[in-house]
């Protein structure tokens, strides 16, 4: 299994505007040369993001961005679900589109199935304070010392 681009920009998103002292703003640009992803994939996920009002936007001249809940508070499985719209691993997975013959006698959905509950089940046992522990080493990898 792999996540889309757009959950791992989110999650960065997210771990660089949790780096940040309380009440500090971080910015699209700032995020965008740190992690040397465009801007408009940035803006993009940012939208996504105030949308499920994990982070504040902050318009104007000293606008930015700050995280709408305590890091505490985001649980990196719920993220996860929220930023990838398709978890069908298998073709058998999704009803509508099914055309494999063995899927009445197949035991692998089940094992597939199974397999995706324990990623999540990890997952969910995991706030952004959680990945946010080695909050001084990170903002020094992101030049934010």
């Amino acid at each position: 299994m792999r996540l889309k681009k757009y959950t791992d920009f989110a999650l960065r998103v997210l771990i660089l505007t949790g780096s940040k002292e309380e009440g500090e703003l971080a910015s699209i640009k700032e995020i965008s040369e740190t992690f040397f992803i465009s801007t408009e994939h940035i803006r993009k996920v940012v939208h996504q993001l105030s949308k499920l009002e994990l982070i504040h936007t902050v318009r104007g001249r000293n606008g930015g961005i700050i995280l709408a809940k305590g890091p505490s508070e985001i649980n990196i499985g719920q993220v996860v679900r929220w930023m990838e719209n398709d978890f069908s691993i298998l073709e058998c997975f999704n009803k509508d589109t099914n055309q494999c013959v063995i899927t009445p006698s197949c035991k692998l959905k089940h094992v597939i199935s199974k397999a995706l509950a324990a990623f999540f089940q990890i997952l969910d046992d995991y706030t952004l304070e959680d990945v946010l522990e080695n909050k001084d080493e990170l903002k020094e990898l992101m030049s934010m010392t």
